[in-house]
């Protein structure tokens, strides 16, 4: 069995969570994925952490917990909080799908397993993740484990997907070559 993180790992700055994050288990009843793209948010103008909210509080007021809020009006977003004593996270933005494949094709209602978790959106939906486990401790009922490790010639960074401001922040995390990575560049 691998090893589980505990809490003292996500004290760190998003910047270093979010590449480290890479290789990692992610599980939640059953269904397991590996993490291959993470992005990094601290309070910056992309960030909820930019204005504190009622919402986005929980960036700045903990680590090592879910961060799961809903986008779009359609889909909910995976992230875990970091930076002890300021604000941070990391959005779990694409998994390569390790276990009840068959689940999840049909909680997605896809027959393509490369786009199964292959978006942060799809994450939610494919492992059954609902805003019900926002602000719970990483380890209670989403678990996540320590796997494989990532040469860093292994690992790419570019902008961040689907935001407006801070473009040129190179705060994304993925892995070269890999299916699962999100599709789009900017």
């Amino acid at each position: 069995m691998n090893k589980i993180i505990n809490k003292k790992f996500f004290e760190q700055d998003a910047l270093e969570v979010g590449r480290k994050l890479l290789g990692k288990i992610i599980e939640y009843k059953g269904c397991k994925g590996m993490i291959v793209e993470t992005e990094a948010y601290k309070n910056d103008q992309a960030s909820h952490a930019y204005k504190i909210t009622p919402r986005s509080k929980i960036m700045l007021d903990t680590y090592g917990h879910w961060y799961i809020y809903f986008v779009y009006g359609n889909y909910y977003c995976l992230n875990i909080t970091t930076n002890k004593n300021n604000a941070g996270a990391v959005l779990i933005r694409a998994l390569e799908p390790i276990k009840n494949i068959k689940k999840m094709i049909k909680r997605r209602n896809t027959s393509k397993v490369e786009n199964l978790t292959s978006g942060p959106g799809k994450i939610c939906q494919a492992l059954g993740i609902t805003k019900k486990l926002n602000g719970t401790k990483i380890n209670d009922k989403i678990k996540i484990f320590n796997y494989k490790s990532f040469k860093k010639e292994q690992i790419l960074t570019s902008s961040r997907i689907g935001i407006k401001k801070d473009l040129e922040l190179p705060w994304r995390f993925y892995l070269k070559d890999n299916k699962f990575v999100t599709k789009a560049t900017s």
